[in-house]
């Protein structure tokens, strides 16, 4: 039986999943100071020790976007950070620092490991997400963390990548899914556009849906 974590999204059918392995701890991590070394269910990420699993989650909401939009026979968590790694998308400094995650070298990941069509977008407006959406693309765009208290102000822009999936019911906003929400519902969550904007660095990655005709 599938976990929460992996539980499809009612509204986008795509999985939900997040980037720390229980998804009911991540408020007490992100906020309460919780070590992610307490986290019981670390194992289901793929790390192979806790202490990798804890010195790590923190860094990949962008291989949790990555693995959700390439649907549900997707790698584990920990194998993407694996390739990623590979291939350059994540670099550590000569203290131990993880830099990342780099578009340019997870595209070419996507694309020749995962055989993912991806395409980088350096500049990116909101609008033209909706385009993409329309032409059946996800898009992995980099907002800021606290896109998952939308009625505060808006600390910032960018810092954190959540995958957006399909448009709002009503067309004008966005449904995306976010690795790091705090609830069920900040974790496939549907915005405005202008307030989705608040938060919204202007840049991102679009992958290509299986379903998505070639011109896409």
């Amino acid at each position: 039986m599938n976990s929460p974590a992996e539980s499809p999204c009612p509204t986008c059918r795509a999985p939900v999943h997040t980037q720390f392995a229980s998804p009911d701890l991540i408020e007490q991590i992100v906020y309460g100071g919780l070590d992610p070394a307490s986290d019981p269910a670390w194992e289901s990420s793929g790390a192979a020790t806790v202490e990798e699993y804890a010195r790590w989650c923190g860094h990949l909401c962008g291989m949790t976007c990555l693995r959700m939009a390439l649907g549900p026979d997707a790698p584990s968590l920990f194998a993407l950070r694996d390739g990623a790694l590979k291939y350059g998308a994540y670099t550590q400094d000569a203290q131990g620092t993880i830099r990342g995650l780099i578009y340019a070298p997870l595209a070419a990941y996507a694309e020749e490991a995962l055989t993912l069509p991806t395409t980088v977008h350096r500049h990116l407006t909101a609008p033209e997400i909706l385009g993409l959406l329309d032409r059946g693309r996800t898009v992995m765009a980099s907002v800021h963390y606290e896109i998952r208290n939308p009625d505060r102000g808006a600390p910032g822009r960018g810092g954190h990548l959540v995958l957006i999936t399909a448009r709002t019911p009503d067309g004008k906003g966005v449904h995306f899914h976010n690795p790091s929400g705090t609830t069920a519902a900040t974790r496939a969550a549907n915005l405005p556009l202008a307030t989705f904007e608040r938060f919204f660095a202007g840049r991102g990655v679009s992958f290509r849906s299986a379903e998505a005709g070639p011109g896409a």
